[in-house]
């Protein structure tokens, strides 16, 4: 981010994050490792602070500040590297940490992978680029609680049903990064991320069920408002009730858009450079191949205006693009940075820490419209524990949802099991709708998968 776009915003309050002192701790780590004969170096100074207030049945529960610091740096002799991390920013600390990242380098076998990113993939004339993203909001502790006890009251007097609560939150949190390297590359970055969240619980006829429902952006302004956050959690709370089980059964299903993220994070798990140089994903080698339908494209989108996966460049410093991972179904890239890009004998793709704006393009059918396409099927909106392995594909998830018939929501279901294997999930992805989730770094819609397996009674 820009240095002469970091002024505080005017629907602020209180301190600005100054990244001066961090900036000055990295320059001190990299000459410090400089003078103990390190032949590269890199250090990351971090500083973040927030408020989080949260209220149950209409009293406080807990208020946490928070406000940390840290200091990371790498050093490379040769092929040989140590790290060292510190929170304190002060001369004889950060020396300390570059000491004891030295001497650990010592002791560590070399790898010719080892190194910092190759200089002519920094984002050297990106780094000033304003994507948008820092608007602190500093709320009182007064200011957070009364809007958290407007989310709450609004949920639990949406329904008699709705008898009891798990807590509302307000979450107001900004943070600084400083990273740098010995090629000469510094680059500056500030986001904020603001939240308000709530989850209750009905009961009827004895049998109880809970749901949730929050809304986060990096401006307060953005956010939903907290009474419809509430009326949400409730809304979504009371289409749980009267669950129940179903027959086994091998039908069509849609993952709600706030859980179908999650197979795309399976996806870039597997074409992610750790399990490729391992050996240890189920789509090792399919660079090229097909993979999902021609009308599937997945692509990052890291310099988005104000998204919540935006960034100018990676955690190595290189500079991010878009790119497509995905288009008409092929794989076309792998998900890398510097060293596993070198273990693969490929270069960085600027994914050092991650994607950006994962995003999977949807089509002109809204949810309403994939149910009503549904004679029979399930519309999953919550996933239960972890089943997948990624080194078979082999998928098992318990899941909660909507039973459909005809085109209808007809109940809701309960203690049912999806099982398949993520290549046939892939390859049978239906449709993907066009109710994107934005509150998260994977942005996409509803997806419909055909002839998934429902263990059920």
């Amino acid at each position: 981010m820009s240095k002469k776009s970091q002024a505080m915003d005017s629907d602020s309050t209180g301190a600005a994050l100054d990244d001066a002192p961090l900036a000055e701790a990295v320059q001190a780590a990299l000459a410090e490792a400089s003078r103990q004969g390190a032949s590269a170096a890199e250090a990351a100074a971090s500083l973040g602070q927030g408020l989080s207030v949260n209220v149950r049945m209409g009293e406080v529960e807990t208020v946490e500040h928070t406000r940390d610091r840290g200091l990371v740096v790498s050093v490379y002799f040769g092929q040989c590297t140590g790290s060292a991390s510190t929170s304190d920013y002060a001369p004889a600390a950060v020396r300390e940490a570059v000491l004891a990242a030295c001497s650990i380098a010592r002791y560590t076998q070399e790898d010719s992978c080892h190194g910092l990113a190759d200089p002519e993939r920094l984002a050297t004339d990106a780094v000033d680029l304003d994507l948008d993203l820092y608007h602190p909001w500093r709320p009182s502790v007064d200011e957070a609680r009364d809007l958290a006890l407007v989310c709450e009251d609004k949920a639990l007097s949406a329904d008699a049903r709705i008898d009891n609560s798990e807590g509302a939150s307000v979450d107001a949190h900004e943070g600084c990064e400083v990273y740098g390297n010995t090629h000469g590359f510094i680059g500056y970055t500030r986001k904020s991320r603001q939240g308000i969240s709530c989850s209750v619980i009905g009961t009827e006829n004895g049998a109880m069920q809970r749901d949730y429902w929050y809304s986060a952006a990096r401006r307060f302004g953005e956010l939903d408002s907290a009474a419809e956050v509430g009326e949400q959690a409730a809304a979504r709370t009371l289409r749980r009730l009267g669950s129940r089980r179903i027959p086994t059964c091998k039908v069509p299903v849609i993952y709600e858009a706030p859980v179908a993220s999650s197979l795309l994070s399976h996806f870039i798990g597997a074409v992610s450079g750790g399990a490729l140089y391992r050996k240890a994903t189920f789509l090792l080698d399919h660079l090229g191949k097909q993979i999902f339908p021609e009308f599937v494209r997945i692509h990052e989108q890291p310099l988005l205006i104000g998204a919540m996966g935006s960034s100018s460049f990676d955690n190595e410093g290189v500079a991010t693009a878009p790119r497509d991972i995905v288009s008409d179904g092929v794989l076309q890239s792998y998900v890398l940075g510097s060293y596993s890009a070198r273990r693969l004998g490929m270069e960085t793709t600027g994914n050092a820490g991650g994607v950006h704006n994962l995003t999977i393009d949807s089509g002109e059918q809204d949810l309403e419209a994939l149910i009503k396409g549904i004679e029979k099927g399930l519309l999953v909106t919550e996933l239960i524990g972890f089943g997948v392995n990624t080194v078979t594909g082999d998928y098992s998830r318990g899941v909660s949802g909507l039973w459909i018939e005809n085109g209808e929501i007809v109940h809701p279901v309960e203690e049912v099991t999806v099982a398949g294997n993520l290549k046939d999930i892939f390859s049978n992805i239906v449709a993907v709708a066009n109710d994107v989730d934005p509150r998260r770094n994977i942005r996409c819609g509803s997806i419909r998968v055909d002839g998934l397996t429902i263990a059920g009674e």
